[in-house]
């Protein structure tokens, strides 16, 4: 089975948020608040079927969702 792709919303030193698949060294997307970068990190989550990790402004993971089947069987 292939490995779930990953995307992490993080904020940048220059004030912006960036979208980046984990394993790249590059953004996917920059973007000038944190909503869009939300927004546009959904879209790939989704299409992808894949696992977003929303971090705050300290750099802490706030919010991890996963889109598409979610491999783990128990509830909750």
């Amino acid at each position: 089975m292939a490995k779930r792709m990953v995307w992490s919303i993080e904020p940048r030193a220059d004030g912006r948020w960036a979208v980046q698949r984990d394993g790249s060294k590059r953004a996917s997307s920059l973007h000038d608040g944190k909503q869009a970068a939300v927004s546009r990190g959904v879209e790939l989550g989704t299409r992808y079927r894949g696992q977003l990790r929303i971090k705050g402004q300290n750099g802490r993971i706030q919010d991890e969702r996963t889109y598409g089947n979610d491999p783990r069987r128990s509830k909750g």
